[in-house]
């Protein structure tokens, strides 16, 4: 029988932090909390309490319904991250991604995919006043966000269909014939242009256009997505654009090429 040593609580502890992590304990134990629970259970002020949930929603950890109660977020739950080279594509790809901000002033991502999710290791966001804001920490469906679509997009069908037609860890509801179908019909409309499309997909309001990177041995390891609000969406296709971004995933796969 394996023995676990005792957990002990630090000379020093910080109680905000301790605080936040303990509800998203909670969301993830009981599934749901409301805002007066929280502040009871943690004694604290209602409004500190709100102030703490809002920081767990901004990060995919909690959610609200339509009354108002915490849900458990898309950043509950998800498997970590197995690839030893996430932080050295990160590295890599940051100089040629700072360079695309400084060329464009649109908010830059650079994304991982983990099952039918997508998350995001890097923000490099616009100086625009209106602008898409940080999304580093978060977790979408990779079906949803273009980074997402384009690299589902170099995907086996074989393998495409194990991920959304199949129960597993990523999908606890697998996707019908007719929804696979419209599913892999759009993704062969992102390989054959190039880049993935996200016009309100993930939040209202919200483009991006997004592209995979490949390894050296020509699988996608990670993407790049440029969001801006949806009234810029196009110039987010405009020629220039894809030029640049075009230019950017060739620049970053030269310094990725030994990453797998």
């Amino acid at each position: 029988m394996q023995n676990f040593p005792q957990r002990r609580k630090p000379t020093y502890p910080l109680d905000s932090v301790d605080n936040a992590l303990h509800l998203v304990q909670v969301l993830r134990d009981e599934g749901r909390l409301r805002l007066k629970d929280a502040a009871e259970l943690l004694d604290i002020a209602p409004s500190t309490a709100h102030r703490i949930l809002s920081m767990l929603v901004y990060r995919g950890f909690a959610e609200q319904d339509e009354a108002r109660t915490y849900l458990p977020g898309p950043a509950i739950g998800v498997p970590p991250v197995a690839a030893s080279w996430a932080r050295e594509l990160k590295n890599r790809a940051q100089p040629h991604l700072e360079l695309l901000l400084g060329q464009l002033d649109e908010t830059v991502n650079l994304v991982i995919r983990v099952g039918t999710s997508v998350r995001f290791l890097l923000t490099l966001e616009s100086s625009n006043f209106l602008r898409v804001g940080d999304r580093q920490g978060a977790v979408l469906p990779a079906r949803l966000a273009s980074s997402g679509k384009a690299m589902l997009a170099e995907l086996p069908p074989a393998q495409l269909a194990r991920l959304y037609q199949s129960p597993s860890s990523f999908t606890a509801d697998p996707m019908t014939a007719e929804a696979f179908d419209v599913l892999t019909r759009e993704l062969q409309a992102v390989k054959s242009r190039g880049y993935a499309l996200n016009a309100g997909e993930t939040e209202n309001g919200l483009a991006a256009i997004g592209l995979v990177l490949l390894g050296g041995d020509g699988r996608g390891i990670g993407a790049f997505a440029v969001a801006a609000p949806a009234v810029r969406l196009k110039k987010l296709t405009e020629d220039r654009t894809v030029g640049l971004l075009l230019a950017t995933r060739a620049a970053i796969e030269r310094d990725i090429a030994d990453l797998h």
